[in-house]
This record gives C-alpha cells, structure tokens and sequence, in this order.
C-alpha cells in the first residue's frame, strides 16, 4: 500500500473510532430504535433524554450511541467501566457533575460499560442521582439485564435492545468508511463481493467490519491502474481463514440448513450435527440455528415429545448467556435430542389446516353457551346459558358438550399419530369420543338459537 494513506491523525486513532457518526442520520443499523418516527428517536429530537440501558452483543453502536446522545444533547460525555472502576470512582464521577451543572449550568451523560459486572451495592450508588438528575444515566450490557441488574436499577431506567447488524448496514457502513474523508478517503478499492465477505465475516460487528478493513487497506497492493486494492487474497490473510466459511448467503448456505432440517425429520443424530457444525463454521449466526431447532420441535416433533420445544429453547437461552463457543455445546445438546426424539407433524398439519379453513370459510358465530356474559344486557340474550363448568362434571369432562361454531362443529383438525406421548393422547382422545357419543346430554344446533 502507499506510504501516507494514515497520515497526521488517521495514523493515530482507529478507523472504527474515526467513523463515529455525528448525527442519527449516519447511525447504521437500530432502525427499530432509531429510524424515522420511533419513539427513541423522537425523544433525542425533542431533546427529552432519559436515563436507559443498552443490552446487545459487541460492537453494536452502544458506546456510539451514548457518544452521539452525548453530543445531539449537548451533555458533556462521561465514562466509564465496571471493570476498572469502583464507587470511589462513581464518588468522582458524581461530583464533577454536580460541580459542572452549578458552576457552567452544564448537563452530564454518564456512560457506564459492562455495567452487569458492578455488584448490587456498586449499581444502588447510582440511584439517587439518576432520580435527581445530576446526570443521564446510559448502561451498556452484553448480558441479560433481567438477570445481571437489579431490580431498582431497572424500574429507573428504560431497557432497549440493540441487534447485530445485518449485512446490508454493514456493506453501508463500509462504503462510507472507504470514501469519508475522515476514513480511507477514497485511497483503496474494494469490490462489491469483497466488501460482502468483510460484512459476512464481522458476523454483525461494525467495529470487527471496520478493522478487517483496515488491516486490509495494509495489505492492499496495486491493481493495473496502480491503486491499492483489497482483494479475496489479502482479506483471507487478514481473516486467517478460507473465504468459504463466509459464503451465509449463497445456495449452498440454504441448501445446509435444508440438510439439518431433514436429518433431524429422518432422526439422524450425526447427519444433524454435522450440518449444524458445518453452518456455525460457515460463520451461521448460532441464534439463526437455534430458532431453526425451535421451529423443528415443534413442526416435526410437537406433542410426540413436548420436552424437545422446551430443551430448544434452553439451548437458546445458553447461547444467549454463554456466547460463543461455549453456546454451541447446548445446541449441539438439542440437535442431538430432536434427532432422536419421537416424530410427529400432527400439530404442524391441524394448525395449517385449521388456517387455511379460517381463511376461506365465513366468519363463525361464538355460540351463544360460549359466550361472555359480563353485563345483565348480555345475560338477558341467553350469552353463557346452557354452559356446563367442566371442573363440575365427572372426570372434569362435560360429556357430550361442543366447543366449536354450529357449522364445523364435527371437524377435526388435530388428529395424534401412533408415537411418543401421541399414543396416549390419541387414547385419550378415543375414550373421550366415546363418552361423548354415549352421552344424552348431546347439544344440538338448535340449542343456541
């Protein structure tokens, strides 16, 4: 690469740093906090800033929200870590703010970094100057603030949940670091597709996407014309690694994601890890595959073994709470099971045809035993007469009782298959059908006339 292309400041300070956007137009990504006419964004437009947390994984935006809150504000940003700091620190920080608004009239942003690891009595020093306002408060947390955060910490704050960044916004955001001024300024070339593997391998990390980058602008060399270049070669030295882990997007992501889908449906426990495996080591998001395992539970296992919906989300949840690598073991976990659990696509085949029934069918009537009857207006139509209270009936059964509109009231949608628990609701199933077809005390349609 040419010699001077970090020249003066851009030599000192690191691209991601330099990218910092100076207003809510130049944020990238957090469209749902941030976009036009939400509501977060409304409340820094109308200067209406409020104490909050920010929980998301690394490199996000939330130390640049915070600095961009800071600045749109005009609050003089302060900041620091749970990691470095203590509550002589919190003493410290309290005290300039204090001093700063009587003296200069001056309002503070406190920023406060992996806010989760100060302890209950670190995180209570906080409360009587947020409700005070002796500064805005702003949290940053990897971790679930449910868990990791007390509870009046919360109750001061507002929670918003930041997301990784598609690779739409991240391709953005590197476009714009290639040509800023303050970036490379148009100083190294870049190809789309190149600029796709930078986005897919940051896996939602604008601050990984703009350091590959600018390890890449390093290792640029000349193309014909003479201009450095990041090609396929220098982004795998960069990445130590084949650019085939980063292909998310082509067929052949797809068509592994259909390869562990059936394995699992052909209760194949090493085809269906293996796929797994080979889409986290494609740089697959592990929450794509985990809401692709719970989906499976319940599209072809359901009720043949309910425990496989409930191990999937676990295995969610540890991900959410360990993060990579020590996550993937709980999916591994749950592929595993789902394999060998018990197959049923019973409830998959009622929902979509109970749907599909609602959508062609006309708008059924509630009979009237089964409607609310709050008021004595309600009650004088005959809304809820004739409803038996199962609790009351023998067997907490109302034999003989219907629950569907007149019209449909015979249809079945749900019927168990000969599997897992599914053989004992289907038994069950058959000995309530029969009590209902010995019962005398059947409805008829014209009873809710």
């Amino acid at each position: 690469m040419q010699d001077g292309l970090f020249e003066d400041k851009r030599g000192l300070e690191p691209l991601a740093a330099r990218m910092r956007p100076g207003n809510l137009d130049e944020y990238v990504g957090q469209a749902h906090l941030v976009g036009p006419g939400k509501p977060l964004r409304r409340s820094v437009e109308q200067s209406q800033l409020h104490s909050m947390i920010l929980w998301g994984p690394p490199g996000v935006g939330k130390t640049t929200f915070a600095r961009l809150l800071a600045n749109l504000g005009e609050l003089v940003f302060e900041t620091m870590s749970a990691v470095m700091s203590g509550v002589k620190d919190i003493r410290d920080v309290v005290e300039r703010a204090k001093l700063r608004k009587q003296s200069q009239g001056r309002d503070t942003l406190l920023f406060v970094d992996e806010v989760h690891r100060f302890n209950k009595s670190q995180q209570d020093a906080f409360l009587p100057h947020i409700e005070d306002g002796t500064f805005v408060f702003v949290g940053a947390t990897t971790e679930n603030p449910s868990f990791e955060l007390n509870s009046a910490l919360l109750s001061r704050t507002r929670v918003y949940v930041l997301k990784n960044l598609d690779e739409d916004d991240l391709v953005t955001l590197l476009h714009r670091a290639l040509a800023a001024p303050e970036g490379l300024n148009g100083g190294v070339r870049v190809s789309e597709a190149v600029l796709a593997l930078m986005a897919a391998a940051a896996g939602g990390d604008a601050r990984r996407a703009l350091n590959i980058l600018e390890i890449g602008a390093d290792l640029a060399e000349p193309d014909q014309e003479g201009k450095p270049r990041i090609g396929e070669q220098q982004l795998e030295l960069v990445l130590q690694t084949s650019l085939r882990r980063f292909d998310k997007g082509g067929d052949v992501f797809y068509d592994q994601i259909s390869a562990l889908h059936k394995s699992v449906r052909g209760s194949d426990p090493d085809g269906a890890l293996y796929w797994m495996c080979r889409m986290l080591d494609g740089g697959c998001d592990p929450f794509y595959v985990a809401r692709r395992l719970v989906r499976i539970a319940s599209e072809d296992i359901g009720n043949a073994d309910p425990r496989a919906l409930r191990l999937t989300l676990d295995a969610w949840e540890s991900q959410e709470r360990l993060g990579s690598p020590e996550g993937e073991l709980a999916l591994a976990q749950a592929v595993t099971y789902l394999a060998l659990a018990p197959k049923s696509n019973a409830v998959y085949k009622a929902y979509n045809e109970c749907v599909a029934s609602i959508r062609q069918e006309p708008s059924h009537e509630v009979p009237v035993h089964l409607r609310n009857a709050p008021t004595k207006l309600l009650k004088s139509l005959g809304h809820g007469d004739e409803y038996r209270y199962a609790h009351d009936e023998p067997e907490a059964f109302a034999a003989g009782e219907t629950y569907l509109p007149d019209a449909i009231r015979h249809h079945r949608y749900y019927e168990p298959v000969d599997r897992g628990l599914e053989i004992r609701l289907a038994e069950k199933r058959a000995r309530l059908d029969a009590k209902n077809a010995a019962s005398d005390r059947k409805r008829h349609p014209s009873n809710n006339a």
